[in-house]
């Protein structure tokens, strides 16, 4: 897995963080209020766009009055809170970016979530003091499965995509990885466990939690 890498990307909600089950929450919270049923289908819709993108869709698709920038405003009051105080790391996650980075991997998060939202569980959980480089929504014209958010990544960090490896849960965004030139590493999450077979067939690697990553760690670097 670790073979030429000297970077190491990792998507954010659901894939390092448990924060999953807030958005469906958020987005039931917020259709309701405008009274609207919340779609079935509709995460698979706005699966990797960021929030701008994901608000344009929204407003256009399901039509609501709020502008984009009011929907955007709303979602991350909304989500605030569970960000800097609820949400934390999947189990040993943290443990094994910190290991990741002691063995010299360089480290960055590219993530379609806000920069404000990003910063809210990033202060609390002192993410910064880990990680080098975090590419957020605002950074990017296009959200996954575009490749701009892990380009820049790379860029930032002062590596080729090759030397890169992506962790993602959901489809989209290992496309994103696979877009970018960089290998990539399916990570299971219950919200999209239905992806799950298609998400091993489609990855060059995947890994059931952190714990395996953490064993992979200390037999190849």
């Amino acid at each position: 897995m670790f073979e030429n890498i000297k970077a190491c990307l990792f998507d954010m909600d659901g894939t390092l963080i448990e924060s999953m089950g807030i958005w469906k929450e958020i987005d039931r919270i917020y259709f309701g209020k405008h009274g609207k049923e919340l779609p079935d289908d509709y995460q698979s819709k706005i699966e990797g766009l960021n929030m701008y993108e994901t608000a344009v869709f929204t407003k256009n698709e399901y039509g609501f009055e709020d502008s984009v920038e009011e929907m955007m405003n709303h979602w991350n009051e909304m989500a605030k809170e569970a960000y800097s105080e609820q949400i934390g790391f999947k189990p040993n996650a943290r443990e094994a970016i910190l290991l990741l980075k002691s063995k010299g991997i360089k480290l960055g998060v590219a993530t379609s979530n806000s920069g404000y939202l990003f910063s809210g569980f990033a202060n609390a959980n002192s993410l910064m003091d880990i990680i080098e480089t975090a590419v957020v929504g605002e950074d990017v014209m296009h959200g996954k499965p575009d490749p701009e958010c892990y380009n820049i990544a790379a860029r930032r960090l002062g590596v080729k995509p090759s030397e890169c490896l992506v962790f993602e849960d959901i489809i989209v965004g290992l496309t994103a990885g696979k877009n970018a030139g960089m290998k990539t590493v399916a990570v299971q999450d219950a919200y999209s466990a239905h992806q799950w077979e298609e998400k091993k067939a489609f990855a060059d690697y995947h890994m059931n939690d952190f714990t395996e990553l953490i064993e992979i760690i200390a037999e190849e670097l």
